[in-house]
């Protein structure tokens, strides 16, 4: 791990952070790519493709930026990054359906999607409510762990491996996937998908650094970095698959891939809290993370109710929902920084 000095000036800090942001950003990109590829050729559907595959890839930034927050003794960061991660899945989500059609878009998608868009939520809301506990009530769960894995840690991987069960016990009716020719063998896949999951890693372990140095340098919380600035820049590759997959007509892919990551965001504090010594990582919770949290979750099940009414709600008021998500979002942004500033 790089060594962390006590005061690093930003005239260093923020050309290390954004130099690792570029680097997260186009790496993610051909993540997104070749994750596809593989799906083509392996005949996965696009329920498994966008919810695992792609999720998984386009988050790793998110995990490698997180277990390196932890390991630098930075949980708000981690925390953060990955509450604030689910705003912006779910702002990349409305926007990308404005984009594309509104309704139009939406009426692409399988009912069966359900599932996914709810184990979002109740996992993002899990975390909230769990960081709540402790601050109110300390207990066993929250405080409890084993081989010092927090017993919530535990908790949440229980509670996404009993709810991705249940969504691939309900796949939907037709499950298409892109059978074009990508262009390359499936060793060639996996080994281009290898090298680039590296760099992501790579990236992240510096983009995890330079935010820490940034606060340190500003005197703004890590929490509010990771969620305003880390945030954005790791959910990148999330925007980049959203697009394309909406640019192929696969709408089914791109909200698998977008509520997919929402949930896997939240796995991923389960990951690093492994690495974390000093406790457990949601017990470290600001006011910021709750407020980034609680409007992660009314964001989800927003665009979980448009989508649960799109056949039901008019062209109009399927945009006037969307749009609203993207109002909230920036108003939530804005809460934070506000927080921030009094900080």
């Amino acid at each position: 791990m790089p060594f962390v000095p006590d005061q690093v000036s930003l005239l260093a800090s923020v050309p290390i952070f954004l130099a690792s942001a570029v680097a997260v950003v186009l790496l993610g990109v051909q993540l997104a790519k070749y994750g596809d590829a593989l799906a083509t050729l392996t005949g996965w559907g696009r329920l498994f493709v966008g919810s695992i595959l792609v999720a998984l890839a386009t988050s790793l930034p998110e995990l490698s930026n997180n277990i390196t927050a932890v390991r630098i003794d930075e949980p708000e960061l981690a925390l953060g990054d990955a509450l604030g991660s689910n705003m912006v899945n779910i702002l990349t989500l409305a926007v990308v359906a404005l984009l594309f059609g509104g309704k139009r878009f939406l009426r692409q998608i399988a009912p069966e999607q359900g599932y996914l868009i709810v184990l979002a939520g109740i996992m993002t809301g899990l975390a909230v409510i769990l960081a709540a506990w402790h601050a109110l009530a300390p207990g066993f769960l929250t405080e409890g762990n084993l081989w010092q894995i927090g017993f919530s840690s535990i908790f949440l991987i229980v509670v996404y491996v009993i709810g991705m069960r249940i969504v691939y016990q309900h796949p939907p009716a037709t499950q298409e996937g892109d059978e074009d020719d990508v262009g390359m063998t499936l060793r060639h896949a996996w080994v281009l998908f290898g090298a680039v999951s590296l760099g992501v890693i790579v990236s992240g372990i510096f983009l995890a650094q330079s935010s820490a140095w940034i606060a340190q340098a500003t005197g703004i919380s890590s929490g509010i970095v990771g969620i305003l600035a880390v945030s954005i820049v790791t959910s990148m590759p999330e925007v980049s698959a959203t697009i394309g997959a909406a640019r192929l007509g696969a709408a089914d892919l791109a909200v698998a891939g977008v509520y997919g990551s929402c949930v896997f965001n939240v796995t991923i504090l389960s990951y690093a809290d492994v690495f974390f010594r000093n406790g457990v990582i949601l017990n470290f919770a600001s006011p910021e993370h709750f407020v980034a949290g609680s409007i992660a979750v009314g964001l989800i099940l927003l665009g979980g109710l448009l989508i649960w009414g799109r056949n039901r709600l008019s062209q109009p008021v399927l945009v006037t929902g969307l749009a609203l998500i993207a109002v909230v979002y920036l108003l939530g942004a804005a809460q934070v920084a506000i927080l921030g500033a009094r900080g």
